[in-house]
């Protein structure tokens, strides 16, 4: 499905182009995307692609936001390091088992604040779109939008959130939280000292999990008619079935 909406977004981007529209509009031949298409504007056709494509990422980074759209996510879900994991089962062999709930849920927390930045820099992306992009996208895998995406946005997400998650720790606790894990951890007889860089490492996770659920949507909107929210949505999707 996203493969052939950008279709319509490379005629909209490119209307102005003689070479490139012939090339869209050839395209779009190939792809069976003619007659009925005219029913609509390109500035309709536009604004439907735009809806959907900002509101899948919306609605993910929403999801993501909220308290524990993380770590209630076993998608996503932040676990520990594997070298934190020994941790994990030692503070719970000694009975502290609430203290290591409270040690991960404070890293679901802190990527939970941090994919709050996340949304312009998608935005970003989704308007850079080139036709080179969009015709390595339609020839692709059925990630590829999501695969564009990654690359595109990787490094600015990670530049963003690692600062966000470093200071979250602090506002969330998670700083005072680990001390006191790492420290309880540190004290039981017999056990090798840790002391992991946890910012880094969560910073990783939320990227990941931010584009698994990206994925998803994307698999949803190829597949399930129910997604597209909109009349306008509705009619331009109509058009690529």
């Amino acid at each position: 499905m996203i493969r052939k909406i950008l279709i319509l977004a490379i005629t909209l981007q490119f209307a102005g182009c003689a070479e490139l529209q012939k090339a869209a509009t050839q395209v779009a031949q190939e792809s069976g995307l003619t007659g009925g298409a005219a029913a609509l504007s390109q500035t309709q056709i536009g604004n439907g692609l735009k809806e959907a494509l900002n509101n899948g990422i919306s609605n993910q980074v929403s999801k993501l936001t909220a308290t524990d759209g993380f770590y209630k996510n076993n998608l996503v879900k932040i676990l520990l390091p594997t070298e934190l994991q020994k941790v994990d089962s030692g503070l719970r062999k000694i009975g502290l088992n609430s203290l290591a709930d409270s040690g991960i849920k404070a890293l679901n927390r802190a990527a939970e604040d941090a994919v709050k930045t996340s949304t312009p820099i998608f935005v970003d992306a989704i308007k850079g779109i080139t036709f080179t992009d969009a015709k390595n996208i339609l020839l692709g895998k059925n990630n590829a939008a999501t695969s564009y995406l990654q690359g595109k946005t990787n490094s600015a997400l990670y530049s963003q959130f690692n600062p966000v998650i470093k200071k979250s720790f602090g506002k969330v606790g998670a700083d005072k939280i680990w001390s006191n894990i790492i420290n309880k951890y540190n004290n039981i007889p017999l056990v090798s000292k840790v002391n992991p860089d946890l910012t880094d490492y969560v910073t990783a996770q939320a990227l990941k999990g931010v584009f698994t659920m990206i994925s998803i949507e994307e698999k949803g909107i190829r597949e399930t008619a129910g997604l597209r929210t909109s009349s306008l949505m509705k009619k331009v999707f109509a058009l690529q079935d």
